[in-house]
């Protein structure tokens, strides 16, 4: 009877001590993250590297923060986008939170990428009333082999319009809170040892929401393209820019439930090498040869501004317009082009929104009213005071000491007079103060205008001077 009993008061101290073991002994996991990788192939080798070796060393997590495609023709023109997804299925992530550019290609669409992925979707300040995208959870908690639970909570931005940037069809059956009040309400529901917000609301709003409310240890940012390494009340921050040229890399120290740092790191994926996997697969997606077809040519090299002139000019000739108008936002090539051929997938990476153009009429002070209420615009910040809308007519954009617009000069165009304008769909359904008369849709989409001009007028000449400028008077 004592030999068992005294037996069994030195296993009970064993695993008494085992579990001591487990609280005292300090541990560390390390989340890589991305976002806004908006389709690039070119690194997805070397973050495959990236991702094989800290999991060699280290409980790892991986986790993307929205907008996986809408920039690459490989991808945005494949069934289903499904390249993207077999991608990050070969690379191993775990956890991923909606962007606004994964509604791109409609719902269904997106619903079957879930399905086809081989990892979790977060949206908490989302639901479906349709029969779509309710496969999409709230949070995740992933378990480290320590024990330590890691709650992670996904949300989008949503503005005034009550979804998501993008067109309004792409939304039709979908709620969106807001994104702050729902990401302090999840966190304030979680139990979770380590709190991590996945967050596609763009800088601007985390801050805001960081400063006021400190109750998550990490977010990982994206949407605004910013690459972000800080601290704020308490929370570390981060976002990698865009394009897929950095990861992210945050190492959490613990001793048991009890965080002793936090540490974050962007990493340039240059310095791994490539995949050989990874990069096979690449290999696989990319042998189509009706991407590589030559449409044309650039008679020099052109940056953003220049490609934004030339979308206008596009769809004015092409529409018989007397101004065309673009937003800078839907000129995606933001390095611009190089001198020389010009290919069907470069100007589907330019334009990779399948938009189609509007002819409207307008007048000045309609068009004085656009500009001015989109310089001003406090809704969605990163379209802010910058000229935003480009045009084939030059104009100058007033503003008073606080950098507030509040009037549009426009040397070539008389007041009074309407104006039949040529506009692309984003402009037309989304900005807020459009206002114009005799309105059509026109069965064109801007893509294959882009074609058509190249094909035509190769090698193309295009002005990389701004036609509009800021200046700052006194009202």
């Amino acid at each position: 009877m004592k030999k068992g009993l005294y037996s069994g008061i030195f296993g009970s101290f064993i695993v008494f001590g085992f579990l001591m073991y487990i609280m005292l002994c300090p541990s560390e996991f390390v989340i890589l993250s991305t976002n806004d990788m908006h389709a690039s192939l070119d690194n997805m080798p070397r973050l495959a590297t990236a991702v094989k070796e800290c999991r060699d060393t280290v409980f790892t997590i991986v986790v993307d923060a929205g907008d996986r495609w809408t920039g690459n023709a490989y991808v945005d023109l494949a069934e289903g986008r499904k390249p993207i997804i077999r991608l990050m299925n070969a690379i191993g992530y775990d956890v991923a939170a909606l962007g606004n550019h994964d509604f791109d290609p409609g719902q269904q669409v997106l619903d079957e990428a879930i399905r086809n992925s081989e990892f979790a979707y977060l949206c908490a300040n989302m639901t479906s009333e349709g029969k779509w995208l309710r496969g999409v959870e709230a949070s995740k908690r992933i378990v480290t082999p320590e024990g330590v639970a890691i709650d992670f909570v996904g949300v989008v931005t949503s503005y005034s319009n009550g979804h998501p940037d993008g067109n309004d069809n792409n939304f039709e059956g979908l709620k969106f809170e807001d994104p702050q009040v729902v990401a302090e309400r999840e966190c304030e529901a979680s139990d979770g040892d380590v709190k991590v917000l996945l967050s596609h609301m763009g800088d601007d709003r985390d801050f805001a929401l960081t400063q006021r409310f400190g109750g998550y240890d990490i977010l990982i940012g994206g949407h605004t393209h910013k690459v972000l390494d800080t601290l704020v009340n308490g929370t570390t921050m981060g976002q990698t820019g865009r394009k897929l040229k950095v990861v992210g890399a945050t190492r959490v120290k613990m001793r048991g439930s009890k965080i002793l740092s936090v540490e974050y790191e962007n990493i340039p994926l240059k310095v791994y090498a490539e995949d050989g996997e990874v990069k096979a697969i690449i290999k696989e997606i990319e042998a189509n040869p009706a991407l590589q077809r030559v449409v044309g040519s650039m008679a020099h090299s052109t940056n953003h501004i220049g490609l934004c002139n030339l979308q206008t000019k596009i769809i004015k000739e092409a529409t018989g317009a007397e101004v065309g108008i673009y937003h800078r936002g839907g000129v995606r090539i933001i390095e611009g082009l190089p001198e020389g051929d010009v290919t069907v997938k470069d100007l589907f990476d330019n334009e990779p929104f399948f938009s189609q153009v509007h002819l409207v009429e307008m007048t000045p002070a309609q068009l004085r009213k656009l500009i001015v209420e989109k310089y001003n615009d406090t809704v969605n910040a990163k379209e802010s005071h910058v000229v935003d809308l480009y045009a084939t007519t030059p104009y100058t954009i007033v503003t008073d000491e606080n950098d507030m617009a509040y009037d549009v000069r426009f040397p070539r165009l008389r007041e009074g007079r309407k104006y039949k304008i040529a506009v692309a769909d984003y402009v037309a359904r989304n900005y807020a103060h459009f206002e114009c008369e005799n309105e059509v849709r026109l069965p064109l989409l801007v893509y294959d205008l882009d074609v058509a001009y190249f094909e035509k007028n190769s090698p193309v000449k295009v002005s990389n001077k701004s036609l509009h400028k800021v200046i700052v008077r006194k009202k």
